[in-house]
């Protein structure tokens, strides 16, 4: 068993996830502590413009200077990973190993044929010196290479962690981060994942516009509206939407121009309820689970979750409910996927992102 730091950042841009287990890239011996370290405003701006530049580029072309931005992440992340092993009491001499997402700023998903692209930045070799510990970074590239979506990566840690709960039947795992994305378990199966549409992304942004606020708390806005049953409509014609998986998504590839002329508070609750419908529609197709575990931002927001009971028949539950760790588990997730790399073993499979194979995905940065 190592000790692993995992860091996540996610679309959202509103901070890092940073957390410590023990494990073997298979089972997982230990929960150490972990932290949501927020940006500053100066952080959050600076990494905006990075992924504006990043969706103006589009590929093609010189790339942008990401060089401002990826300092400012890579100094975060450090000292995010310094926080945890802190309330671990740990020097970072005893952490093996670091699993460093970094920050997404521009993904395409293959299309006619051809591969995807995708681009994280961060510096993973700087890391690994400030530390003094062994960094695993790139996550996604390998996957895409093998003709997989590069996304999502965290399926294969949500069957690890469903194994070390004894969880049984069909299982579904919903993260509602910017994006979202389900993992579907069933026994003797394979794990199917894939993203469903927008999250909290839309909703978070037509807050900022309306209100200056970064996010919907507690859902009020959105519960103080009205559904605009229209707009829903359009908005459910995305073409995203009608794709088999696997698929994936950019949180930039959904706009607000459907709900443009709405009022804030009934522009908040069709864009909660597309979140809801879209997410409902996909988990449909694939069955009912038993159990609908929710992890991410979203599962803090009280109406989005009591729209996806109502439309798929059943209680969402927080995934603090078989007792994990919400607001941690895609750093955990990266840690776990760290030492997978190290081993060689998968980090996705043709269920999960379409790859034409297993792939162990990441490069290692030494110390």
């Amino acid at each position: 068993m190592k000790r692993v730091i995992g860091l996540m950042s996610g679309t959202s841009l509103d901070g890092i996830d940073a957390a410590l287990i023990e494990t073997d890239g298979v089972r997982i011996a230990a929960f150490g502590p972990g932290e949501t370290v927020p940006y500053t405003r100066e952080d959050r701006a600076i990494l905006q413009a990075a992924v504006d530049a990043a969706l103006d580029w589009q590929f093609t072309g010189p790339a942008p200077d990401f060089r401002r931005a990826e300092a400012v992440l890579t100094d975060r992340h450090a000292e995010a990973a310094e926080r945890v092993g802190a309330a671990a009491g740990l020097d970072l001499d005893a952490v093996e190993l670091v699993g460093f997402h970094g920050q997404t700023v521009l993904h395409r998903a293959p299309s006619g044929g051809s591969s995807g692209q995708t681009l994280q930045i961060g510096d993973g070799a700087k890391l690994a010196s400030r530390l003094g510990v062994d960094v695993v970074h790139d996550f996604r590239t390998a996957d895409m290479l093998a003709g997989g979506q590069g996304a999502p990566l965290a399926p294969l840690y949500h069957r690890a962690l469903a194994d070390h709960a004894g969880l049984d039947g069909a299982i579904a795992v919903l993260n509602l981060g910017g994006v979202a994305n389900v993992t579907w378990m069933a026994p003797g199966r394979d794990p199917v994942a894939f993203d469903t549409g927008p999250a909290n992304g839309l909703i978070d942004a037509w807050c900022a516009r309306h209100t200056g606020e970064a996010f919907d708390r507690d859902g009020a806005l959105a519960a103080s509206g009205r559904v605009h049953e229209a707009t829903l409509d359009d908005l459910l014609q995305h073409p995203f939407l009608a794709l088999a998986p696997p698929k994936s998504l950019d949180r930039w590839d959904f706009t607000l121009e459907p709900v443009r002329n709405l009022a804030a508070p009934d522009g908040a609750a069709t864009l909660t309820a597309f979140t809801a419908r879209s997410v409902a529609d996909a988990i449909t197709r694939l069955g009912r689970p038993d159990r609908l575990l929710v992890t991410g931002g979203g599962r803090l927001n009280p109406t989005l979750m009591r729209m996806l009971g109502e439309h798929l028949g059943g209680a969402a539950e927080p995934v603090e409910a078989v007792g994990w760790r919400g607001d941690l588990l895609e750093a955990e997730a990266f840690a776990w996927l760290a030492v997978r790399v190290e081993r060689g073993l998968p980090t996705s499979l043709p269920s999960t992102t379409g790859a034409r194979h297993p792939v162990s995905g990441g490069r290692i940065s030494r110390v």
